[in-house]
């Protein structure tokens, strides 16, 4: 962010106006844990971020390679490239707090038996490749398994305690990357062999097994380095569900699985190697490759210019500027926080200068950074997710997400107005912001994401329309002066294999969470939980399984959290005989919306960080301001044609009441709507907001009437102006 201090000429007087100017919203954070390596270093991890990065354009575009190989090497790719870039613990600030010499020596000492293992792999490949059925199990456990596994366990317990300088990689580090290898090579070996069949049965290869625990642990691993502890935590009590379920009384229990059983399967596509994994390794890598070539043409910082420009002068113009600038970076940036972060470093201050307090400017953009990952044509990643498990394509989904999408903004947008009508705040003085004028002469910016939505609809691949759309952004970014050379294209390529680390050690985890459910069967005990309360009531399924979304998706991603939620959540709404879309877009909603769910809201906590209020509160705050994403999933139930499923008459009907609806809903929250709306009132307007939007004809035309009669009243007590807003509504 910069601004920029100039004269004002129309006053005559000696002020000085600063003008907003997004810069550096593309940039991305840099994570406390994050290495900065500088020389050799820099160059090496550069270099194969950028090698990252192409071998999936290659793959996804030229050359395709075996399906569980390609996706096994993604995983590889992702380890190795997150523990040299992220430690595990909290760097040393000078050479005299490193860790003591002998945990380095240790640490160097557990590169033996991990260089072992992989020469071990090597033996293993040209045994089979000569002839022989299977590796001796001795040898695969006193040779591979056992040195691999403790060495993994070791080097992690060793990096949660090993400090070192911001600039060097950790020799523990280096182990995990080394084992890294080992994984990836052994699984590659086996699953290119005849013996890939045998996984999940008493024939499988024990080293399967090792090599899967050993796997698991690193993704685990990085997953906590990277997302939190939220998701290991979740996963690691599906994990001891395993072993423990068949203790367990009631619905919860089954017959068991054993240890070799269970991890000789779950690295294959019924868990690691699934769904979550099949889309980061496609989908995601590839629109991150987009986001990355994006952010180095500083498309960006156009966005946030640009919603300055249209929505600046508005009252609370800063606020209405954030909803705009989430929907649009929501379509580049793949979480709620890291939206939180690129756009609410700059919108929250200006927020807080008009008039907003600390805890609504932290939740304004909080719930309308949400809104960025249900934002057509690139909502978040779980979308994706979605079209992989559902076999719906994505375009039909991206359509389908329309009216909600424009309903949560509508919302978030209502709710701003009103409160800022409420405090009488002004908008920014025209001074203040970018000239509309000259933004929309680079309106051409937008190409990219239009070359996209028109390649998805002309029926192009996912694949192929990404990368058109990456192709695109290179060549519009020569018509500024951001110019896209081969060294700017090498950067967001090594940015690129950068940010795709988080994602890519989410949906893993996920995974092996996914695998748990369907390996154990959990998932179809919870379907036949909410067919029995179905039968008691489908509004009582409908709202338990929005609490078990929620409560899965608390603290998690929202790809890992939907992942989860659909593979235990959807198929039992599905059972009820709810529609396979509308039963994962039930899902997908609130797996969203538990970004700004309290106690763990993510999205509300890094917006409180920047505000300087209190997190708890700004979650508190954010839930009431994106209210309507929790009722209008349930809307998806009782009226499809919200997402696009009936007649166009009906669609529009729904679409133009839910909206009127939204209207009302958040006139209530605000207690604001022409005027200050008294409490009855407001109750009468919750019971008139909630008919429009549930959708029938019948409570179409009584929430119709509700609405049209409490604007008349406001009219004649308030009249137009909406009495201590009107001063708020010109722009100072």
């Amino acid at each position: 962010m910069s601004q920029h201090p100039e004269s004002r000429d129309d006053t005559g007087t000696d002020d000085v106006v600063e003008v907003v100017n997004a810069e550096g919203v593309d940039e991305a954070a840099v994570e406390s844990n994050r290495r900065l390596y500088t020389g050799w270093q820099w160059l090496l991890f550069g270099a194969l971020a950028i090698a990252y990065s192409l071998f999936h354009l290659i793959s996804l575009n030229v050359y395709p390679l075996e399906t569980w190989s390609f996706r096994i090497l993604h995983i590889a790719g992702a380890l190795i490239l997150g523990y040299g870039l992220y430690a595990g613990t909290r760097f040393a600030e000078h050479d005299r707090d490193r860790s003591p010499a002998w945990m380095r020596w240790l640490s160097y000492a557990l590169l033996i038996p991990a260089l072992y293992t992989l020469v071990r792999v090597v033996m293993m490949y040209q045994a089979i490749d000569a002839g022989a059925l299977r590796i001796a199990p001795e040898i695969e456990a006193w040779h591979f398994g056992y040195p691999l596994m403790l060495t993994t366990a070791a080097a992690i317990l060793l990096s949660w305690g090993y400090r070192q300088v911001r600039e060097t990689l950790s020799p523990a580090d280096l182990v995990l990357m080394v084992c890294s290898l080992s994984v990836a090579g052994y699984l590659l070996v086996m699953f290119n062999s005849p013996l890939r069949a045998s996984t999940g049965t008493p024939f499988a290869p024990i080293g399967i097994s090792y090599a899967a625990i050993a796997g698991s642990l690193l993704i685990l691993e990085l997953t906590r380095r990277v997302a939190g502890l939220a998701l290991v935590t979740i996963s690691a009590i599906f994990l001891i569900y395993v072993f423990a379920g068949p203790y367990l009384p009631g619905f919860l229990g089954y017959p068991g699985l054993s240890l070799n059983r269970f991890f000789s399967q779950v690295y294959t596509d019924a868990g690691i190697l699934g769904p979550t994994t099949a889309v980061s390794s496609t989908y995601i890598i590839l629109f991150i490759i987009f986001a990355a070539f994006l952010q180095a043409s500083k498309v960006g910082d156009y966005f946030v210019n640009f919603a300055f420009a249209a929505a600046g002068r508005a009252r609370g113009g800063p606020a209405k500027v954030s909803i705009f600038a989430s929907g649009l970076m929501g379509m580049i940036n793949g979480t709620s926080a890291g939206n939180v972060v690129s756009t609410g470093s700059l919108t929250i201050p200006l927020m807080k200068k008009v008039g907003y307090p600390s805890r609504s400017a932290g939740a304004i953009e909080a719930a309308a950074s949400t809104g960025g990952q249900i934002m057509p044509p690139i909502m978040g990643a779980g979308a994706f997710i979605m079209a992989e498990v559902t076999g719906i394509p994505y375009t039909e989904i991206a359509v389908a997400a329309l009216i909600p999408a424009i309903l949560y903004f509508l919302s978030i947008y209502c709710m701003v107005d009103f409160e800022a009508a409420r405090k009488g705040m002004r908008g920014m003085r025209k001074e203040e912001i970018p000239q509309f004028r000259r933004l929309v002469r680079q309106i051409y910016l937008f190409a990219p994401i239009i070359i996209l939505i028109a390649a998805l609809f002309m029926g192009y691949s996912v694949i192929r329309a990404g990368t058109l759309a990456t192709a695109s952004a290179a060549v519009v970014s020569w018509l500024t002066p951001h110019r896209m050379g081969i060294r700017a294209i090498l950067k967001a390529l090594q940015l690129a294999g950068a940010m795709s680390i988080q994602i890519i050690a989410v949906c893993a985890c996920a995974g092996l969470i996914v695998g748990v459910i369907a390996l154990t069967g959990v998932g179809a005990r919870f379907s036949s939980l909410l067919l029995g309360l179905a039968g008691v009531s489908q509004l009582l399924a409908l709202f338990f399984a929005m609490c078990i979304s929620i409560l899965l998706g608390m603290g998690m991603p929202t790809t890992a959290a939907y992942a989860v939620a659909a593979s235990v959540v959807a198929p039992g709404l599905i059972s009820i005989g709810i529609e396979p879309l509308v039963a994962h877009f039930f899902v997908f909603y609130f797996a969203v919306v538990s970004a700004i769910t309290p106690p763990v809201a993510l999205a509300s906590y890094a917006a409180a960080g920047i505000s300087g209020d209190n997190a708890m509160g700004t979650s508190v705050a954010s839930f009431k301001i994106g209210l309507a994403a929790f009722i209008v999933p349930f809307m998806f139930f009782y009226s499809p044609a919200m997402l696009m499923e009936g007649s166009w008459v009906q669609i529009l009907r729904v679409g133009v009441t839910a909206t009127l609806g939204i209207i009302l809903l958040a006139a209530v929250v605000q207690a604001w709507f022409f005027g200050p709306v008294k409490s009855w009132q407001r109750v009468v307007m919750l019971i008139g907001a909630l008919f429009m939007i549930y959708g029938g004809i019948v409570t179409d035309i009584a929430g119709l009437a509700i609405g049209v009669g409490l604007v008349l009243m406001q009219r004649r007590l308030h009249g137009k102006g909406g009495g201590g807003g009107s001063p708020a509504s010109t722009a100072g």
